[in-house]
């Protein structure tokens, strides 16, 4: 996997025939990209979208899963559905799960672990709200995300995790963490991943940016050492914007 990284976040938006055209678009315009390309994608389409899926440059995602291998879990999905289907990725741990399902970080670590121990690959994701933010106490609180989660993982566990840097206060919201910013935060985050599992582990961890990536600032938040890529919410579901953020590497 190339440590760079364009990860779309569809969330619940796209009928199919929306959906069939925008992976059609991809298949065809995305060439050769300077970065690894994946799309989180709706679970009731990850199976047809994979068998249109014929660029092999993109990959799916899952947007979530349960911590249970089945059982009356009515509307979840599994890990070993997502398997079946060949679904390589799945995004835990997303902001809007955090808050609107009540998913804390002892569950995400939870799911992590389901996933991991089925040889899925997670997206991880973790950021501050602007409270938090606007108290300069971004880095402690990520910190203790990390702690309560992926950073209790083995080192064999750990090489599958990609970490999405969200900041809350920028998601969905036009406002973008400043070039500086992602990359003050990034750079904390790798370190703390270094002072766990060692600066070779640190290094490879890909860490992604997540918060109203777009065309116009994609270049200059990817320009940074430690900014991988990004997590795009809005972009990606327009195959113009999603792809000149795929170029902007």
């Amino acid at each position: 996997m190339n440590r760079n990284i364009v990860a779309g976040n569809w969330k619940m938006n796209l009928t199919f025939d929306e959906a069939k055209a925008l992976v059609e678009a991809l298949n065809t315009r995305v060439v050769h990209p300077n970065c690894s390309v994946i799309l989180g994608v709706p679970s009731i389409y990850l199976s047809q979208l994979q068998a249109l899926l014929s660029n092999e440059s993109i990959t799916l995602a899952a947007q979530n899963c349960h911590h249970k291998l089945s059982g009356a879990f009515t509307g979840e999905i599994s890990v070993p559905m997502l398997q079946s289907v060949n679904i390589p990725y799945v995004i835990l741990g997303h902001s809007e799960r955090r808050e609107y399902f009540k998913e804390s970080d002892s569950m995400i670590l939870e799911k992590v672990n389901h996933a991991l121990s089925h040889d899925l690959k997670v997206i991880y994701c973790c950021g501050e709200p602007l409270s938090i933010r606007e108290e300069n106490e971004q880095n402690q609180f990520i910190g203790n995300q990390l702690r309560e989660s992926i950073l209790q993982l083995d080192a064999s566990d750990m090489a599958n995790i990609i970490i999405a840097y969200e900041p809350i206060w920028a998601i969905g919201t036009g406002v973008t963490a400043s070039a500086q910013q992602a990359q003050d935060m990034h750079a904390h985050i790798r370190s703390l991943v270094k002072d766990v599992y060692g600066d070779e582990l640190a290094q490879q961890t890909s860490i992604l940016y997540g918060g109203s990536v777009k065309p116009v600032n994609a270049s200059a938040l990817f320009s940074n050492p430690d900014v991988d890529g990004g997590l795009v919410g809005g972009a990606s579901l327009n195959p113009d914007d999603f792809i000149s953020i795929i170029e902007a590497f």
